[in-house]
């Protein structure tokens, strides 16, 4: 069994990576290589690994890193979204043309690879219906929505084609993220609480009753697993799904900090509202029925407590 994980240099990536060298096995079989792609080296030891450093969307380089026969592909390689909105070309050279690359680069090696790509939430816009369910019209409002929504688009097409064997997984937010804030519009999500549980002060940008859903590292990667183990027969020519996750207000997950830390690390949290975090967010889903993703045995943490105790758990240094 051969891997191949692209972004692996990122938080998902690496911990993605950690989780799959424990195990030592996917989908019934030995795991006996990981190759992990990223712009940088990614920070990994294991005599199972290579280590590759290449731009997905630069022509031939795709090529050459599904050349060696990948059993399952990770795609998790992305601009995220607030970098993606403040650099058009970057994030259509990374989310799209990269990924088109990558998955013409299957279509044409040999064998049909289980392809297992990293989609996001962001590809439905506003107006919703409370819950959002399963069949809900994608329409997003962002160029990292639309991006991401290609790169569906594109995975359902080449897997009804028979090119790879695709499952597209719309994460929700992953919180709490270690490590320092990154671009995406989103970060503010776990600044409030991986600051102040680290003793500094968190800057809130957005009002209290932003409503949105969550979910942990942990889960992350348990979804990212079980889609590369899915019987994807099962998903009836649709292989895009919404992750179930933990929906609760900006206010809830501070009141749930305070549960689970104490009133000090919340009185942290500093309002400072940024119009243009505010805007974009305002754009995103609140809440989803994810029935159609739980029935194919997808699972999430129980509440945003559970998710905060996560990271205390696996990242609070």
């Amino acid at each position: 069994m051969r891997v191949l994980v692209t972004g692996a240099a990122g938080m998902l990536g690496r911990k993605l990576t950690r989780r799959l060298l424990e195990r030592g096995r996917l989908r019934g079989e030995r795991i006996d290589a990981v190759d992990l792609v990223d712009l940088v080296p990614a920070p990994v030891e294991s005599e199972l690994c290579d280590v590759h450093v290449a731009d997905l969307s630069r022509s031939g380089e795709a090529e050459a890193l599904v050349s060696v026969g990948p059993d399952v592909v990770f795609h998790l390689a992305a601009v995220v979204s607030a970098e993606a909105e403040a650099d058009f070309d970057k994030g259509m050279g990374v989310n799209v043309d990269g990924t088109r690359q990558l998955f013409d680069a299957i279509r044409l090696a040999p064998g049909v690879p289980r392809v297992v790509y990293a989609s996001s939430i962001a590809v439905f816009g506003a107006p919703f219906p409370d819950p959002i369910p399963d069949d809900f019209h994608p329409t997003p409002l962002t160029s990292y929505g639309t991006q991401k929504l290609i790169g569906e688009a594109l995975l359902a097409d080449y897997s009804r084609r028979g090119f790879l064997d695709g499952v597209g997984i719309r994460f929700p937010t992953v919180s709490v993220r270690p490590g320092k804030p990154n671009a995406a519009a989103s970060s503010f999500f776990s600044g409030i609480i991986r600051e102040p549980l680290n003793g500094q002060e968190a800057k809130l940008p957005v009002s209290r009753d932003v409503r949105h859903p969550h979910a942990s590292p942990r889960a992350a990667v348990g979804f990212m697993l079980h889609a590369a183990e899915l019987d994807t027969s099962r998903l009836g020519g649709r292989p895009n799904l919404t992750m179930p996750g933990v929906s609760v207000t900006v206010g809830e997950q501070i009141e749930a900090l305070g549960r689970v830390a104490g009133p000090d690390a919340a009185a942290l949290i500093i309002e400072a509202p940024d119009p243009t975090v505010a805007e974009i967010v305002a754009g995103w889903p609140p809440r989803f029925d994810t029935a159609r993703a739980t029935t194919l045995g997808f699972t999430a943490d129980d509440t945003y407590e559970d998710i905060i105790r996560a990271y205390i758990a696996d990242d609070l240094p």
